[in-house]
């Protein structure tokens, strides 16, 4: 039994007679009754009482057709989701850490290719949980970042999941401050200057080892530790407690507001920022696109301009 005989039962049944039938499906009379008989023959059962005047539909064929119409619109349901929403490119995910410049490429992507239908997914999670979702293929793209504290580690379970890593820009490490912090006039800080305010983070569940932490030298002890799940949040208890976070020092004043600011840190390193994928994955139209609108942006970004405190907009 195929898809085929099934349509071809359906439409003899609507028709009323084979060569109407046969006309409708734009094949021959005789390769009709054929695929009919065929299927009769394979299920057992006699779907049509055939006359001089056409054919009519049995009891037990009236069953089989209410049978095989719910497995046709079944098959047209796959179709419309896994073949004209890919073709026309309204399904997209993908999972990041906690960066305004990825929310930004995907407020473009959706504004430049979303169309009047889509269904688009931006996951702010844990590093690992990246991982897994482009592992599992749920995400088609993961945000994050490697250093020289994380590199071997990152890579190591990359590599375990047949995922590849492909670097957009580095930055210089930053950290975000309130723009009424005590901090906000200097040029620069160290570890001296942030020593006396609460330091905050993003914990990563069962994998929170400073291997996947979010924060460059999450390895510092301080004695005043915040760990957040999102980023309104930590953006608020800043503000409020004129704590801080280590980052890359890319933040968009159009999403995050005028509160927020990058002050340059003293500490050398550089956060190489990328995109992971699963290797044996062709990236469609729709993330190659939202990589285009990131490195457009930030592309060949080593630290912010002029040690802007504002980062790239």
């Amino acid at each position: 039994m195929t898809l085929q005989q099934l349509q071809y039962a359906v439409t003899v049944a609507s028709a009323g007679t084979i060569t109407e039938a046969a006309e409708r499906l734009y094949i021959t009379q005789p390769s009709l009754t054929t695929a009919i008989r065929e299927l009769e023959k394979e299920m057992n059962l006699t779907i049509f009482i055939r006359s001089n005047r056409g054919v009519v539909v049995s009891k037990e064929g009236e069953v089989f057709l209410g049978y095989a119409r719910q497995i046709l619109e079944q098959t047209e349901l796959l179709k419309e989701k896994y073949t004209n929403e890919r073709q026309w490119g309204r399904n997209f995910c993908v999972s990041t850490q906690h960066y305004s410049f990825a929310v930004n490429a995907f407020v473009e992507l959706i504004q430049k290719y979303a169309g009047e239908e889509y269904d688009f997914n931006l996951r702010e999670t844990q590093t690992y949980e990246i991982i897994e979702d482009v592992a599992l293929m749920k995400s088609e793209l993961g945000i994050l970042y490697l250093d020289d504290e994380n590199k071997n580690v990152i890579t190591r379970a990359l590599r375990e999941k047949e995922l590849v890593f492909t670097p957009l820009f580095e930055a210089k490490p930053h950290v975000f401050i309130s723009s009424v912090h005590p901090l906000a006039t200097k040029k620069t800080v160290d570890w001296d200057d942030l020593a006396p305010y609460p330091y905050l983070s993003f914990e990563q569940g069962e994998h929170n080892s400073f291997y996947y932490a979010e924060e460059r030298y999450s390895r510092v002890l301080r004695k005043k530790n915040i760990r957040v799940r999102d980023r309104a949040t930590l953006f608020n208890l800043l503000i409020g407690l004129n704590g801080y976070t280590v980052c890359s020092g890319v933040i968009d004043e159009n999403l995050n507001g005028e509160n927020i600011i990058a002050v340059p840190l003293k500490e050398q390193g550089l956060m190489q920022i990328g995109y992971i994928h699963h290797k044996k994955a062709v990236l469609g139209k729709l993330a190659q696109a939202y990589i285009e609108a990131i490195g457009d942006r930030y592309g060949g970004q080593i630290s912010v301009p002029g040690g802007s405190k504002k980062g790239r907009k």
